[in-house]
C-alpha cells in the first residue's frame, strides 16, 4: 500500500474512536461482483484507486475484530490501527482468482497484526512480573554456557546463584527459548513451493465476520425502525403494544380490558390493528 493510503487510514489523535467507528460504519459494503472487479483491477493492473476502495469498504470488519481484543488493556484506537495495517497487507496480497471473499482472507492478516501488537505491549511484562523473575530474566543469558538446553547441574547452579527455584529457571528458559511460528513466509521463501504459511489463502470458516457485522447493523436499524413505528400509534395503542410485547412483565388481554373498561376482544382488535400499522411503517 502507498504511504498516502496509510496516512489516510491513521486514526486522528484529536478525534474519538467512537467518531471513527461511526464514520467507517457508514461506508457502503461491496457486493461480491463489485469486490471481484476491484480486486482484478488491483491484481492485474496495480490500480491503487481500486485498492483504496477495497480497504475502505472493509474497515468496519477491522473494528469488529479489534473489539474482541479489548481485554488486554490496550487502547482500542491502537488495536484498530494495527488491524488496518493487516487489512492493507491482505488487500495487497489478495488474489481474486482463488475464489474466496476478501474478508475471509483478510481476517488472518488483521488478527496477525493485532496479535503482534498485543505481544509487543503485553508479553514482555508477563515474561517477568515479580522481582525474582526480572532478575532471572536479565541474568539468565549471562549464565548460559551454550545455545542448547541446560543440563540438570546447570539448572541447579543457576538457581543457586540467582536465589530462585529450579522450577523457575526451567520455566524462564522455556519462555526465552520459545519461538512463534511465522504467519507469513519470509521474502527469501516466497518462491519456494515446498514452504507453507497460514497466510496462504486460508478461508476462515470459524467466524463469518461479514455476516456478524451485517447482522449487528440490521439488528440496530430494525430496533430503531420498530420504536419509530410505535411512536406513530395513538397513546392507547402504544401502551397495549408495549405491555403486551415489549415489557418484561407482560399484561394479559383481561388486564388491559379492565384498565380501559372495554372487552378483551376489543383490546385484541386494537392490538391487531396496531401491529398492522407497525408492519406497514417498517416495510
Amino acid at each position: 500500500m502507498s504511504k498516502s493510503m496509510q496516512m489516510a487510514l491513521t486514526i486522528p489523535q484529536s478525534g474519538s474512536i467512537e467518531s471513527y467507528i461511526q464514520s467507517v460504519s457508514n461506508i457502503p459494503m461491496l457486493s461480491a461482483d463489485e469486490e471481484k472487479s476491484l480486486a482484478e483491477r488491483l491484481f492485474n493492473e496495480g490500480d491503487l484507486t481500486a485498492a483504496r476502495e477495497l480497504v475502505m469498504s472493509h474497515l468496519r470488519f477491522v473494528v469488529h475484530i479489534a473489539k474482541s481484543y479489548s481485554g488486554y488493556g490496550l487502547a482500542q484506537a491502537d488495536l484498530v490501527q494495527e488491524g488496518n495495517i493487516g487489512l492493507m497487507k491482505a488487500v495487497k496480497r489478495f488474489d481474486p482468482n482463488v475464489g474466496v471473499r476478501l474478508v475471509s482472507f483478510a481476517v488472518h492478516w488483521i488478527k496477525a497484526e493485532i496479535h503482534e501488537f498485543v505481544l509487543k505491549n503485553w508479553r514482555i511484562v508477563k515474561v517477568a512480573t515479580t522481582k525474582a523473575q526480572r532478575k532471572l530474566f536479565f541474568n539468565l543469558r549471562k549464565s548460559k554456557k551454550r545455545l542448547g538446553w541446560f543440563t540438570h547441574k546447570e539448572v541447579q547452579k543457576v538457581a543457586e546463584e540467582l536465589g530462585v527455584s529450579e522450577k523457575e529457571v526451567l520455566q524462564m528458559e522455556a519462555r526465552m527459548g520459545s519461538q512463534d511460528t511465522a504467519f507469513d513466509l519470509s521474502s527469501d521463501d516466497g518462491d519456494d513451493n515446498s514452504n507453507f504459511s497460514p497466510a496462504q489463502y486460508l478461508e476462515d470458516k470459524s467466524e463469518n465476520v461479514e455476516a456478524a457485522v451485517i447482522n449487528a447493523d440490521y439488528d440496530s436499524n430494525a430496533s430503531a425502525r420498530l420504536y419509530s413505528a410505535i411512536k406513530t400509534l395513538d397513546e392507547r395503542s402504544q401502551y397495549i403494544i408495549e405491555t403486551r410485547w415489549l415489557n418484561d412483565n407482560k399484561m394479559t388481554l383481561q388486564d388491559l380490558a379492565a384498565k380501559y373498561e372495554v372487552s378483551a376482544e376489543r383490546v385484541r382488535q386494537i392490538e391487531k390493528n396496531a401491529m398492522k400499522k407497525i408492519q406497514a411503517a417498517m416495510s
